[in-house]
């Protein structure tokens, strides 16, 4: 169906929607975790050897709205373009009955748990499969991309190669998945040094040494994404793990938008700083085509994409090493 709020990103080409299905929810054990996982799996109806995408949500003011159940704009879009899209229930999520209490260990981040949860899939796809028989046998675990959004952005920054802090004893932690090929960051944390001091002290897990992410990524931020409680250096925060690392090799910024990129966290969602289907369509194409890109050799998407939103700056600005 055509979307008449959507004109100019029509220009960054994508092939036609497919039917897609969603199981919710999966659920699988995690030793340690105190909860079991619960996750959303959502998938094109057909077709096999199928790329996964596992997407980390961030904070959030939610309370209705299980976190597996949200980021439906892009889901929908990646899920009806080609991926397998898995979702998991954090622990820092306000919703779906978990509210954990300030004396749970890892509060209120729930940072390491995070990263582990994302092992816990891996580790464990044909118990996803069992669980969802509508893609068993049909996804590929040789092509895995993680895609975090804020803080779910640090959260995938570390499965990338980012050097994470731990908070116990600050040192930085090696936790990267060699599984994931590839990954994109949305207004994702920047660096320690461009944290306030109130964020710094309240949040030190968010800390991260960029240098190390050797992973592909595609780093996506708002010019006016600009949080005075977080950061000191205004939007251009959200685009340090570009500057910073050296696997990072596209940066996506977005004009007028702010933290939540047009509208990802879901439809018509209160919370939505800067509802624009426009500006929604642009990052939903742009980062499709850049994860068709890179989980499928030789294919141009991302290449016909940047061609396409290069003709007009007003669509947004694209920076590659």
């Amino acid at each position: 169906m055509t979307n008449n709020y959507v004109q100019l990103a029509r220009r960054i080409p994508v092939p036609e929607a497919t039917p897609t299905v969603s199981v919710n929810p999966v659920t699988l054990p995690a030793p340690g975790r105190g909860l079991p996982l619960e996750l959303r799996v959502t998938a094109p109806l057909h077709g096999d050897a199928v790329p996964i995408v596992l997407l980390s949500h961030g904070g959030g003011s939610s309370h209705y709205l299980k976190s597996k159940d949200g980021f439906s704009p892009l889901v929908d879009f990646y899920a009806s373009h080609g991926f397998a899209v898995i979702q998991p229930t954090h622990l820092s999520s306000p919703s779906g009955g978990l509210g954990l209490d300030e004396n749970a260990p890892g509060h209120p981040l729930f940072w390491r748990s995070r990263v582990d949860d994302f092992e816990v899939i891996l580790d464990n796809l044909t118990a996803v499969e069992a669980q969802a028989p509508v893609v068993a046998g049909r996804l590929d675990p040789a092509r895995v991309a993680a895609v975090g959004h804020s803080a779910g952005g640090n959260t995938v920054s570390a499965l990338l190669g980012a050097r994470a802090t731990d908070p116990a004893g600050g040192a930085l932690l090696d936790l990267r998945d060699p599984r994931i090929s590839a990954g994109v960051l949305l207004a994702s944390t920047g660096s320690a040094e461009g944290m306030t001091d109130t964020m710094r002290e309240r949040y030190p897990e968010l800390a991260c040494d960029f240098s190390h992410l050797s992973t592909r990524t595609l780093v996506v931020y708002g010019e006016n994404d600009d949080q005075p409680i977080a950061t000191t250096r205004g939007a251009e925060w959200h685009a340090e793990p570009y500057h910073l690392s050296p696997g990072a090799d596209a940066l996506l910024t977005l004009p007028g938008a702010k933290h939540y990129l047009g509208g990802i966290m879901g439809y018509s969602l209160a919370e939505t700083d800067d509802e624009d289907p426009e500006r929604l369509a642009v990052t939903q194409r742009m980062t499709w085509a850049y994860l068709q890109s890179a989980l499928n050799a030789g294919d141009p998407a991302w290449q016909r994409a940047t061609d396409a939103i290069r003709s007009d700056p007003a669509l947004g600005t694209v920076h590659t090493k």
